[in-house]
């Protein structure tokens, strides 16, 4: 009798990302989609720029009064996505669901402005402080009305299909 053999689940395990790849790959990555449902329960997509801190949480800022917050704060679930490559043998990306909070304390929206800009400013090889930035006087007065959207991961995926390859050799 011949055993059959489930070949997605071979090829997902050989291509998933271990934790440490898909932090690094988030931490060097300017840009994610957002995922939210509106109020009739269609997606509403965005890119936004983003950072991951100390916990694994993703953090982001937005106007308080956008809708991606707006429909947050009526249904906090999300998922984010981050993908590159163009050819299929180096396609790389990160899934991750999870629930947001919106925080609105101007100290929390000026210190993820300035974990959010370092990011960048690393990425694009300008210099920062424990991986931050200070916060431009432009930031600033806008703080008030922005918030931070914090994601905590609940669940993810990850696919690095350079893995396919290597694992053929």
């Amino acid at each position: 009798m011949s055993e059959k053999i489930d070949t997605r689940k071979s090829i997902r395990k050989t291509i998933q990302m271990t934790p440490a790849e898909a932090t690094a790959f988030l931490q060097n990555t300017p840009n994610l989609s957002l995922a939210t449902l509106d109020r009739e329960g269609y997606p509403h997509l965005v890119a936004m720029s983003f950072a991951v801190d100390d916990h694994g949480d993703i953090l982001m800022t937005s106007f308080g009064r956008a809708q991606k917050v707006v429909n947050l704060r009526r249904d906090p679930k999300t998922a984010v996505m981050v993908e590159h490559g163009v050819d299929y043998d180096q396609l790389k990306g990160v899934m991750i669901r999870g629930r947001a909070t919106i925080v609105e304390e101007f100290a929390a929206v000026l210190d993820a402005i300035a974990l959010v800009s370092g990011k960048m400013a690393r990425l694009a090889g300008r210099p920062t402080v424990d991986g931050r930035v200070p916060v431009s006087e432009s930031y600033r007065s806008q703080a008030a009305k922005r918030v931070v959207i914090r994601i905590h991961p609940e669940k993810w995926a990850s696919w690095d299909h350079a893995k396919i390859a290597q694992a053929a050799r």
